[in-house]
């Protein structure tokens, strides 16, 4: 199958993408700065943004799902650290996604939220809920919101993932899928669990127009 990887070039993308191609998937990707990516057998490089539904529409030609793993970015890791992106991109590139999966008859939409989106704002630790409302890290958070309603509202066979908090593990973790408010989320989960988790759920119907929270079950 031919997928596209949107935010292939991020700390959890780089996982998707690798994660993909180990299992066997022709991938199309999106990047703004191609010198970030590698050449390799059944990967195909567009340059340009998601931001621009053209080239967006050109990227997905010929594929059967996409897989997002965009985010709001910041001009570091630092919480009021400015934002990179527009603070609406996510939900911009939401609608284009849908557009052009309708364009081009794409069933299978997998995209990375977070955990505290929505229903989910409840269940964080209280000093997380604080940063997320007084710190640049919040624009994410509404953003995320914005982009998940704009996909429930959607036809399309939609999978939203939210992890909790991310760490850059790299051995194999079991991960532990939460609805609501069971089973208990842990509090972490490595990028790399994510990426798998993320192009598992392509071929895991049970999983279609769910909203699974992910955390690493230690």
């Amino acid at each position: 199958m031919r997928i596209l990887i949107l935010g292939a070039t991020g700390r959890t993308g780089k996982w998707v993408l690798k994660l993909a191609l180990k299992k066997g998937y022709n991938v199309h990707i999106l990047v703004r700065d191609c010198t970030k990516i590698t050449a390799e057998e059944n990967l195909t490089i567009f340059h340009g943004t998601p931001a621009d539904k053209s080239m967006l529409s050109k990227a997905a030609e010929n594929c059967k799902a996409i897989i997002s793993v965009l985010n709001i970015s910041r001009t570091s890791d630092f919480p009021w650290a400015k934002l990179r992106t527009p603070a609406s991109f996510l939900s911009d590139v939401m609608h284009h996604i849908i557009q052009v999966s309708e364009k081009h008859q794409i069933g299978r939409v997998v995209v990375c939220s977070a955990w505290g989106v929505d229903a989910t704002n409840s269940d964080l630790p209280f000093w997380f809920r604080w940063m997320i409302g007084h710190s640049n890290i919040g624009a994410a958070y509404t953003d995320h919101e914005r982009q998940e309603k704009i996909l429930l509202q959607s036809n399309l066979d939609w999978t939203i993932v939210r992890p909790v908090g991310l760490i850059n593990k790299i051995k194999p973790q079991k991960i532990l899928v939460s609805y609501g408010h069971k089973p208990k989320p842990k509090l972490t989960i490595s990028r790399r669990s994510v990426g798998e988790f993320m192009v598992n759920t392509l071929e895991d119907d049970t999983l279609i127009r769910k909203l699974p929270t992910i955390s690493s079950d230690y």
